[in-house]
């Protein structure tokens, strides 16, 4: 059995070498200008280079074409279409998370759920939604069913509506002092 102590333990011969000791003297083999050879923007302290920068030539990120445009303000729904909603039973209640835990969703997007009417709807149905199309809300209200629209918390709010309600909240805090 092999002597295995804590205190003798130690890592692969090999493993971990010493650092180069820059600037001891000509005898270290990197003595004076300690591996920077002479002068430039290289040897200067803080020299150097930002990423992609060419020598003032114009750099590649500059140089490709771009294309497309990401609006920043865009609104995200979770996106059903009404023949999805068929493998309801008759007379179910429907919103967007039920809809993920049957699978149909993977994910609840920022602005919540959006119906559109793609397909069939025939068994009578109360659905919640954040949207829905003029054809869906037909559908199902032909099914018998019906389409009730809510307002979701967006997480986005708008600078106004947080002024707003800093605003309250301050007030709030002087009428109890």
């Amino acid at each position: 059995m092999s002597d295995m102590r804590i205190g003798k333990l130690s890592p692969a011969v090999g493993s971990h070498t010493k650092g180069k000791r820059l600037g001891r003297g000509t005898g270290s083999g990197l003595g004076k200008t300690s591996g920077k050879g002479h002068k430039g923007q290289w040897a200067r302290s803080g020299g150097g280079v930002r990423i992609g920068f060419e020598g003032g030539q114009m750099p590649l990120y500059r140089r490709i074409p771009k294309s497309g445009f990401d609006n920043a303000f865009k609104k995200e729904y979770s996106i059903v279409n009404i023949k999805d909603l068929e493998k309801f039973a008759d007379g179910a209640v429907v919103d967007a998370q039920i809809l993920k835990d049957a699978g149909i969703l993977s994910k609840i997007e920022p602005y919540g759920l959006k119906i559109l009417g793609d397909g069939k709807l025939t068994k009578k149905l109360t659905i919640t939604a954040a949207k829905f199309t003029k054809s869906a809300e037909k559908a199902i209200k032909k099914a018998g069913g019906t389409a009730t629209t809510i307002k979701v918390v967006e997480w986005y709010n708008s600078a106004e509506s947080r002024k707003k309600e800093r605003r309250a909240a301050a007030n709030k805090t002087k009428k109890t002092k």
